[in-house]
């Protein structure tokens, strides 16, 4: 009890976790005056989680998830219970008709999804469908201009990993690192570069796929019109070519 009246006298606020008994994901760290009552700590929460302050129960624990007591006093002061930093209140939600019940907040399958039959949807103006109609039919190659898979696989006939390369635009030299498909990006081939000089955009990883490794913003993926493959040496960054 030492440590309790301690903290009372020398700090008039303490930091307590959160949580609810119908909210399995809510959890809070919260700071609440030592001087505020019951009362005005529920009102505080009712903002956080939506249980009403008439229907809601506290429960305090310890660090050890140990219940030291109910708050069920709403004219005390907190201070009253002796919480500590890194204890916790847990809210119980009385009202069986609550907000909080029955998983509403948190699983959005319970939700019921807005549906509408094809025959009404064909019905309807200004819907992607019909704008898509309208573009197909102004502009027949709109729609149809997808990459087929093996796009520019040719031009990767010559390019092998390991490859010394220059990449347009900027005359930037580096290793090839990749030739190949790349699921994550559009139809057809690329190649995967390692600049000498950190000019690229990532490490070798694209939108979660990992094509090669490179030291970070080195690595570049282009399409192979955009790659010659010879003898491009590494460039010195101290070479003058006249005095």
């Amino acid at each position: 009890m030492a440590a309790n009246r301690l903290q009372i006298q020398g700090d008039d606020s303490v930091l307590l976790r959160v949580t609810h008994a119908n909210l399995k994901t809510f959890s809070a760290d919260i700071r609440f005056s030592l001087q505020s009552t019951v009362d005005s700590v529920k009102e505080k929460l009712w903002k956080k989680c939506g249980t009403s302050v008439n229907s809601m129960c506290l429960e305090l624990y310890d660090d050890t998830n140990t219940k030291l007591s109910d708050l069920s006093d709403n004219s005390r002061p907190l201070g009253f219970y002796s919480p500590l930093n890194g204890y916790r209140v847990h809210i119980i939600d009385l009202d069986p008709s609550s907000v909080t019940s029955g998983g509403w907040l948190e699983d959005t399958s319970l939700v019921e999804k807005y549906s509408i039959s094809e025959e009404a949807y064909e019905k309807r103006d200004g819907t992607f469908r019909k704008f898509k109609g309208r573009l197909a039919s102004q502009n027949p190659s709109a729609l149809g201009n997808k990459k087929p898979d093996n796009y520019m696989e040719d031009l990767c006939a010559n390019i092998k990993v390991g490859d010394r390369c220059e990449v347009e635009p900027g005359e930037k030299r580096g290793v090839v690192k990749f030739v190949g498909r790349a699921e994550s990006l559009a139809p057809g081939f690329w190649v995967g570069v390692q600049y000498d000089e950190p000019l690229g955009n990532h490490d070798g990883m694209v939108k979660g796929v990992r094509y090669f490794d490179c030291p970070p913003h080195h690595g570049a993926i282009v399409r192979p019109d955009k790659v010659k493959v010879g003898d491009y040496p590494e460039q010195d960054p101290f070479e003058v070519d006249e005095i």
